[in-house]
């Protein structure tokens, strides 16, 4: 992973911040940490991640409300929910709310690093696609635009 690969982690437990950012960076992610809701929508207002974790349990707010913000400041960036509270009624807000993965405590590292992975794969392979088709739109708008012109020029119309 290449080092503009920047990640938020979000959980009160400055012990689990601190274990999954060293885990993170070890792999080579640039990473940045909030203690609670309103610090993670600060820091997502004025940087820009690929990804975060959210804890479920915030001090000042459910992780599932924080999706909602989070969505709205950056729509594209993966957010994965960690939990030590395991339940089907918060796995399916969560997705409802927009997360792309649910993760249970404690973490299995490899299996994190593995779904981080995958998510940010992902990522990437939409946004080339999404790069791609606007450049397939702007080269056909270009030479509609071309014809039109020699159409005109020709005293065709």
């Amino acid at each position: 992973m290449n080092q503009t690969t920047r990640i938020l982690v979000i959980d009160d437990d400055e012990s689990i911040r601190k274990t999954i950012s060293m885990k993170l960076r070890h792999a080579g992610y640039v990473v940045d940490t909030a203690e609670d809701g309103k610090q993670a929508i600060k820091k997502s207002n004025e940087n820009f991640y690929n990804l975060t974790l959210i804890d479920i349990r915030l001090p000042d707010m459910q992780g599932t409300e924080l999706l909602t913000s989070l969505k709205e400041t950056m729509p594209k960036m993966v957010k994965i929910i960690l939990t030590g509270y395991p339940a089907l009624e918060n796995a399916v807000t969560a997705v409802n709310n927009g997360a792309d993965a649910y993760l249970f405590k404690p973490l299995n590292t490899d299996e994190l690093l593995k779904v981080i992975k995958e998510h940010l794969d992902k990522q990437k392979q939409e946004e080339e696609y999404s790069q791609e088709k606007l450049s397939q739109y702007v080269e056909t708008r270009v030479r509609a635009l071309n014809e039109n012109v020699f159409k005109k020029n020709q005293g065709v119309d």
